[in-house]
């Protein structure tokens, strides 16, 4: 279990271990984008090819992106995440967290998005990554936290009402797929739940280090 809201306040803060999983990620996402066209073409979450049988891209379409703009976009969010959310979480529990979430959320876009071909991005992920690191900080009584989640959850809310701008799209090269943020979330929501992410607990240090 992940039983969590001493992260910040209890426990010796740890920056490597803090930020030694995530900058692993974000070199792994570098490394997925020097593949270039043919990695994003093999990697993609792709509605046709998934239901043919190639059901990898439900989780590595999160890993691919769209050009280096988009990439930077989405390194600077995982960066933010690490620097608002410090937690010092084993590396079974990141690779955990990424494999539900992204699956989770490409589960949602293949349910409930049925006309989406194609997707690329880490970005419904990292909304994910975002709410099981604040929530454990709001029952803490984080107020920075409190401020960053209700933030969250008014983005989402104002992208479900207004959609994504146009400027934005032009940046990425590409359709940005707000569905991903919502799926996103809502898996993070489950997985919370599941692995008791948001029960309070004096525990939290001693079971990361037992996962």
């Amino acid at each position: 279990m992940e039983t969590s809201p001493t992260i910040i306040a209890e426990g010796p803060y740890s920056p490597v271990k803090a930020w030694a999983a995530p900058l692993s990620l974000m070199v792994l996402l570098l490394l997925t984008q020097l593949l270039g066209d043919s990695g994003r073409a093999w990697l993609r979450y792709d509605r046709g090819l998934i239901a043919a049988g190639e059901w990898w891209r439900l989780l590595s379409g999160s890993f691919v992106h769209l050009g280096w703009w988009h990439l930077f976009l989405n390194e600077m969010g995982l960066a933010v995440l690490v620097l608002l959310c410090p937690q010092p979480l084993s590396l079974s529990v990141w690779l955990r967290r990424l494999i539900f979430l992204s699956v989770g959320m490409s589960l949602g876009l293949y349910l409930w998005v049925p006309g989406l071909g194609s997707y690329v991005g880490m970005s419904g992920v990292i909304h994910g990554l975002f709410l099981l690191g604040l929530v454990p900080q709001v029952l803490k009584k984080d107020l920075i936290a409190l401020g960053c989640l209700i933030y969250l959850f008014g983005k989402l809310g104002w992208e479900i009402y207004a959609g994504a701008p146009v400027s934005d799209e032009t940046a990425l090269g590409g359709r940005v797929v707000l569905e991903s943020h919502l799926f996103g979330t809502l898996a993070a929501l489950v997985y919370g739940l599941i692995f008791r992410t948001y029960t309070r607990t004096e525990t939290f240090f001693a079971e990361i280090r037992n996962n």
